[in-house]
């Protein structure tokens, strides 16, 4: 079952496009005119959210979480206060959203690269407001379990056994509102490893984030051109070396010697 959407291309002709085109400025480093638009809807230091002046989809309210100031940094190398305090205000914001009840649902995810499906560089978020969907319909329990990397009070990282779209998929499930930052500390081992270790062809990644069953789930993707089992025939590879990436990890980011 799937759910359909419209997306009004005339709209999406006119976006600018900074990870295809070196040309085009920055529309997130230029806050003086963000601030002027007056499409700021939350900010606390750094981080803004602010209306998509982009909006692609009916029925539907589109905004963007800005991470930094300018085009320099990305969320696999930021130090753990600015991690912190992004992954705070991210997650009220999107709690904010979801309680003000104008939305059936809010859906709240992450582009990185050329493959993820994004078009600015500028490290950034977006939550996008659902008048008529709910995309909790699609998901099951399943797809967020996995092989254990690491697991704290409150918070599992796993590597997922069952995966929405094929091959690497991490998972971190947080079932503990207050090891918030531990969940973040592992959402940037994964985009880290990713970008570091295993991408570094495409260094493209989602991190989808779900509300489910109690729990705040962070989903994070590998992104590479796509399968052609998966669009054509609903076919999801599940790689057959998933234990020997659990032992990398663990090796690289968990052992006494590990440098992150």
């Amino acid at each position: 079952m799937y759910t359909y959407m419209n997306f009004q291309t005339n709209i999406a002709r006119t976006k600018p496009s900074t990870l295809h085109n070196k040309e085009d400025s920055c529309p997130f480093c230029d806050r003086e005119t963000i601030f002027k638009e007056g499409v700021v809807i939350s900010q606390d230091g750094p981080f803004l959210l602010i209306e998509n002046k982009f909006q692609t989809l009916e029925r539907a309210y589109q905004m963007v979480l800005v991470e930094t100031e300018t085009c320099q940094d990305d969320l696999s190398t930021y130090d753990k206060s600015h991690l912190h305090a992004l992954f705070d205000f991210a997650m009220r914001n999107w709690e904010t959203l979801e309680s003000s009840k104008k939305y059936r649902s809010v859906i709240f995810f992450k582009n990185h690269g050329v493959h993820s499906g994004g078009s600015i560089y500028h490290a950034h978020m977006q939550m996008v407001g659902l008048y008529d969907a709910d995309y909790r319909e699609h998901l099951h329990p399943e797809q967020f379990s996995g092989l254990v990397i690491d697991r704290t009070p409150g918070v599992e990282f796993n590597l997922s056994t069952r995966p929405r779209g094929g091959f690497t998929e991490f998972n971190v499930v947080l079932s503990d509102r207050n090891a918030l930052h531990k969940m973040a500390k592992y959402v940037q081992i994964a985009v880290h490893f990713l970008l570091t270790h295993m991408n570094k062809r495409y260094k493209s990644y989602n991190i989808f984030f779900y509300e489910y069953k109690g729990n705040i789930i962070a989903k994070i993707v590998l992104r590479a051109p796509g399968s052609p089992y998966l669009m054509g025939y609903s076919i999801i590879q599940v790689p057959n070396n998933l234990a020997e990436t659990v032992q990398r990890i663990q090796s690289l980011y968990f052992s006494e010697a590990a440098s992150m």
